[in-house]
């Protein structure tokens, strides 16, 4: 039987990784955890600024990281689709591989930031996602993006568009 994986996403807003968490959980048979779809569901409109973001979604990570430790301990592959992007973030959502050791893979959405934002209104437009972001929170948000780096001892997948 494969060991299990925990798959990651780093990239910028509408940068795809959602829709790259999914294929990969369908291509796999892989288990599907959306860091959004919790946020929206668990505080419906509760969520009006970047602190707002960061104090929820640090109480989803406390609940879910064990439960994702549970589930690669029982051979289950995890996708996550929870920004793995800044060191810290990803420190934390390593651990969760390390603590079930099993590899884990991030993979990285090298995506041009006009793409992204172009995507961003086109998304907004449709209501396609849980949140909408303004082009002032997407340059907010965009300043804090720091690119995976080997050096932080990830196994990293780049994916170019």
């Amino acid at each position: 039987m494969p060991k299990p994986v925990l798959h990651l996403m780093s990239g910028k807003i509408a940068s795809g990784k959602s829709t790259l968490a999914k294929n990969l959980a369908a291509e796999q048979s892989a288990i599907l955890l959306s860091e959004d779809n919790w946020l929206s569901r668990l505080y419906p409109d509760q969520i009006k600024s970047v602190t707002d973001y960061v104090r929820l979604s640090r109480q989803i990570r406390e609940v879910l990281g064990p439960l994702v430790i549970d589930m690669l301990n029982t051979g289950v592959t995890v996708v996550l689709d929870f920004p793995a992007n800044t060191p810290e973030d990803r420190r934390w959502l390593r651990s969760l591989a390390d603590s079930a050791e099993v590899p884990h893979c991030v993979h990285y959405l090298e995506v041009d930031e006009d793409i992204c934002r172009g995507r961003l209104h086109r998304r907004n437009r449709r209501a396609e996602h849980e949140f909408s972001a303004t082009d002032a929170q997407f340059d907010l948000i965009t300043r804090y993006f720091r690119a995976p780096d080997e050096d932080e001892g990830l196994q990293i997948k780049t994916h170019r568009l």
